[in-house]
């Protein structure tokens, strides 16, 4: 079947649908595709053009002065100075110079200039010139300032990433994303499904009671419970004298505020298994424990790959939570924290700043991908029940 063929079985309906789509997946990809084009540039390029322009190279204008009265050579009647503006620039080249900062691209590579009063000036493409005069230069005549429009290639390099990982703190920031986010997607998820099963298959009093409390805790916005749940952590930590801004006590900050909607999630996969297999295995034997650890988590992994994404992207991107339970320093500092001091910092190093937000979003980038063929299935689930 050719390729019309198939657009014209799709129907103008499910085809309007499919090109909105693409148009929302190149919309979002444009900046992800900017900042990483914008990380691998030089940052003298970053400065003079946009992350599109990386592969045509940039041009940008210059100030360069001429040779002094001491390097001027008799050629006839004409004093002549040269040299080369682009001295040490390999891959560069020259498209236009002026004598004014207001028309710095006054005259074009080649031409040459009659400046008045018997002075001349050739500026060539390779960056070299001719600086000439009716008769002897003075002090005042040699080394003058000139303005060029320096085209330079295309330039990309790794710099960018070695000095954000090594030298702006970003490093340790990463480890420390990492030490939080990890336990902090597992430990609710592990706690979940146990609730997730007993709210599904076991029958004990205030059930219903418990699943309505669930779904109205979806709805408690952080910030009203950030307080509170902070001043419990403070005062358990003083009862038993703990130390405050430690990493267990964000875990279980993060798997406080993410239980919620773990719970009604895998609650409405694990409801939706067939019926017949829990009670088979009851007539054999098997325990709660059994069957939940043997059949009811294999069979609920989509459904936990899903909400893992969820808790994963959202305790990554924190910055709240983490800096209320474990404080700003350099020590405990989270990935988004070290980037919003960046943004204080080095707001004018678009090449240090690029390079950070990449190193940001490259692990959620990962694991979204490498969790997504889940993601539908278990958002979906427990939707659609069979007869």
């Amino acid at each position: 079947m050719t390729l019309s063929a198939r657009f014209l079985k799709i129907g103008p309906a499910r085809l309007f649908v499919h090109v909105c789509v693409l148009l929302i997946v190149i919309i979002w990809l444009i900046p992800t595709l900017g900042i990483f084009v914008s990380a691998v540039r030089d940052k003298d390029q970053i400065v003079v053009s946009g992350w599109w322009t990386a592969f045509a190279g940039s041009t940008r204008t210059v100030a360069a002065r001429l040779g002094t009265a001491d390097q001027q050579k008799q050629e006839g009647a004409t004093y002549v100075i040269s040299g080369n503006l682009l001295e040490g620039q390999d891959g560069r080249s020259l498209k236009a110079f002026g004598t004014r900062i207001q028309q710095p691209s006054a005259y074009q590579a080649g031409e040459t200039a009659n400046l008045g009063e018997g002075l001349s000036l050739q500026v060539n493409e390779d960056g070299t010139y001719r600086y000439m005069k009716n008769a002897a230069f003075t002090d005042d005549d040699a080394g003058r300032r000139v303005y060029v429009a320096v085209s330079t290639p295309p330039e990309f390099t790794l710099q960018n990433y070695k000095t954000v990982l090594t030298g702006e703190g970003i490093g340790q920031s990463f480890i420390n994303s990492l030490t939080v986010t990890i336990p902090a997607t597992i430990i609710p998820i592990l706690i979940a499904a146990f609730a997730a099963y007993a709210l599904s298959w076991m029958e004990f009093p205030g059930r219903a009671l418990l699943i309505a409390l669930v779904v109205g805790l979806i709805v408690v916005p952080l910030q009203m419970s950030l307080i509170p749940l902070l001043r419990l952590y403070n005062m358990v930590g003083s009862a038993f004298d703990v130390p405050s801004k430690t990493y267990p006590g964000i875990w279980l900050a993060h798997t406080a505020f993410g239980m919620p909607l773990a719970i009604f999630l895998l609650r409405a996969y694990i409801a939706g298994l067939p019926k017949e297999i829990i009670e088979s295995a009851r007539v054999d034997g098997a325990s709660d424990f059994e069957i939940f650890v043997r059949i009811v988590l294999p069979l609920s992994f989509p459904a936990l790959a899903s909400f893992a994404i969820f808790q994963f992207l959202w305790v990554w991107n924190d910055l709240l939570v983490a800096m209320v339970f474990l404080g700003t320093d350099r020590q405990h500092l989270v990935l988004t924290g070290a980037l919003n001091a960046l943004l204080g910092s080095r707001g004018g190093n678009w090449e240090i700043l690029t390079a950070s937000a990449f190193v940001t979003i490259v692990v959620p980038l990962l694991v979204f991908f490498g969790l997504q063929r889940y993601l539908v299935r278990g958002l979906l689930a427990g939707s659609v029940k069979g007869g």
